[in-house]
């Protein structure tokens, strides 16, 4: 019984000092991408779309149009985008 005890110990402290070396590595990457975003504010660019941009392309072809027709759906519902029959008028009038 001590054996499989001692081997359980074992098995536990292996992957505790895993997920510690792991959480470091994390804690490395995290400060080089934050690198990067002030590399990229430095350079003139937002940084806010530009997390935007990131998040947008991590998501597929079909999961992005279906963000985007609710967005669209949501905005018309709110009233913060023009309708799509008034768009072509205000734009002969403008």
């Amino acid at each position: 019984m001590e054996t499989k005890t001692a081997f359980a110990q074992g098995q536990l402290r292996g992957l505790v000092e895993r997920i510690e070396r792991l959480e470091e590595e994390k804690k490395t990457i995290a400060a080089d991408i934050k690198e990067v975003y002030a590399e990229a504010k430095a350079n003139g660019f937002d940084t806010k779309i530009l997390r935007k941009v990131i998040s947008v392309r991590k998501k597929d072809h079909a999961e992005r149009e279906e963000e985007e027709a609710l967005l669209s759906l949501y905005m018309h519902a709110l009233g913060m985008a023009p309708d799509l029959e008034e768009a072509p008028a205000a734009a002969q009038q403008a």
